[in-house]
C-alpha cells in the first residue's frame, strides 16, 4: 500500500466491544467476520466474542487447518473471514476503523497506522503470522 493511495472510511470506532454506528460500506468485512464467528460456533463449537483474547483461538484454528494440509484455495474463504474477524477486533479495541481502497480493506488505528488483517491471516496459515500479535501491536499501549 503506498502512501499516495486514497482511502475512504468504512467504519467508525465505537466503544470497546461494540459495533458502534457504521456506514453501509463496512458491510463486507463485518459480514465476513460474522460468517467466521458462525463457522467456528457451528463447525468447531468454539465461541468467538470479539475480545482480544479470542484471537488466540483463531490463531490456533488456522494452525490446525494448516497442519491438516488443506490447500490454500480450499481455505481462502475461511482465512478471509478470520482476517475480517481479527480486523474487527482491532477496530473495536484499538480505536480503529475500516478503510477501503481499490476494492481492498484495511484497518486504520487511532495513530494513523494501517493494518492488513487479511494478509496476516494468510501469513498465519503459512506459519509466519499471528492475528493475536497484530492486535497487540495495534493497541494504543502496543
Amino acid at each position: 500500500m503506498s502512501a499516495q493511495q486514497t482511502f475512504s472510511s468504512v467504519g467508525t470506532p465505537g466503544a470497546p466491544g461494540s459495533r458502534g454506528n457504521r456506514p453501509g460500506s463496512a458491510a463486507k468485512p463485518l459480514r465476513w467476520a460474522a460468517d467466521a464467528v458462525a463457522m467456528m460456533r457451528e463447525g468447531a463449537r468454539v465461541r468467538l466474542d470479539y475480545s482480544t483474547q479470542s484471537l488466540w483461538r483463531v490463531d490456533r484454528m488456522i494452525e490446525e487447518i494448516r497442519r491438516e494440509g488443506a490447500p490454500f484455495a480450499a481455505v481462502e474463504g475461511a482465512l478471509r473471514g478470520f482476517g475480517a474477524y481479527g480486523g474487527e477486533v482491532v477496530v473495536r479495541w484499538a480505536g480503529g476503523e475500516w478503510v477501503e481502497s481499490d476494492g481492498g480493506y484495511w484497518v486504520r488505528t487511532w495513530d494513523g497506522r494501517f493494518w492488513d488483517p487479511f494478509d496476516e491471516a494468510r501469513r498465519c496459515y503459512t506459519g509466519d503470522g499471528s492475528l493475536r500479535l497484530l492486535c497487540h501491536d495495534a493497541m494504543p499501549s502496543g
